[in-house]
């Protein structure tokens, strides 16, 4: 057997699996017989705050921060603005209204990615790298923790899955749209940016990630939203996350964001897909609340 198949296939699994204790109340009923302590709501802010974490320190990287004061300055502004969520995940802050603060922040994400396609060299001065690594990493993970419900006084509500089933979809979106691309792609998406992203391969995820979301919808009814809805935006969005990443890759020729997992590259590498959508998800959660 291949090693590197090996390798990948093992560490994936572990990522899988790390995301399932940590996203639904599987984790609490592992821990509650030694550590009953320990809460689903805490295991899933120190994934989120592990991959934040370490996305920041993965962007300084790409990026390639001159020794200087922007790059010292990152951390800290990044941590204040997810320390601002923090305090809104545990005091259940997180009310889906239309905020005009909350709209601002979520306007800057696609503001970040424009400037990274449009205008990239913008992203060669110190102080845009800043603002990029920011915005590109503090919002959607602070966005991230709004989206699962869970109660700190009522033990019989369990913590929700909304989280966990972004996560399967997109696993869907990806792992369709390559099935599809890889039988019958013909027409290149990207081809400067990801050469084997076909337009084929696009909609063979958005079909198929509607059906998921179907059955999502069906069986998961106490979810947030109309997950149709979601594996649609899933499906359009999850794409997108993956040519920013490539593109903020290939502005700074850099192949892997890192390799903190074995044979699939650092957390943005991974991530890609989640960081662009969950903060979409968001904003649907709020359009659909208005609406």
């Amino acid at each position: 057997m291949d090693k590197n198949f090996f390798q990948r296939s093992l560490s994936g699994l572990v990522y899988v699996l790390v995301i399932a204790i940590c996203t639904t109340p599987v984790g609490a009923y592992l821990f509650s017989s030694f550590l009953p302590e320990v809460k689903q709501q805490y295991l899933f802010y120190g994934l989120i705050t592990f991959f934040f974490a370490v996305g920041i320190f993965e962007c300084i990287r790409i990026m390639k921060f001159d020794n200087g004061i922007y790059k010292w300055l990152v951390f800290p502004i990044a941590a204040f603005i997810y320390y601002t969520f923090t305090k809104r995940f545990f005091y259940h802050g997180f009310f889906f209204n239309v905020n005009l603060s909350e709209m601002l922040s979520l306007a800057l994400i696609p503001i970040a990615a424009i400037t990274l396609f449009k205008f990239p060299k913008e992203l060669y001065f110190e102080n845009g790298k800043l603002i990029f690594t920011v915005v590109y990493l503090a919002l959607p993970f602070g966005f991230a923790l709004g989206l699962p419900k869970f109660s700190t006084l009522d033990t019989e509500k369990t913590f929700t899955l909304e989280v966990f089933m972004l996560f399967v979809l997109i696993w869907s979106s990806d792992t369709f749209a390559y099935l599809t691309g890889k039988f019958f792609g013909k027409h290149k998406m990207a081809p400067k940016i990801s050469p084997k992203k076909t337009w084929e391969g696009f909609a063979g995820g958005v079909v198929l990630t509607l059906v998921l979301g179907f059955f999502v919808e069906q069986y998961f009814p106490e979810l947030r939203g109309n997950w149709m809805i979601v594996g649609l935006l899933v499906s359009i969005f999850a794409p997108l996350g993956d040519l920013v990443e490539s593109q903020l890759k290939r502005s700074f020729a850099v192949k892997d964001s890192g390799n903190i997992i074995p044979g699939h590259g650092g957390v943005l590498d991974r991530l890609d897909s989640f960081i662009i959508c969950a903060p979409v998800v968001y904003l649907y959660f709020i359009l659909e609340k208005l609406f």
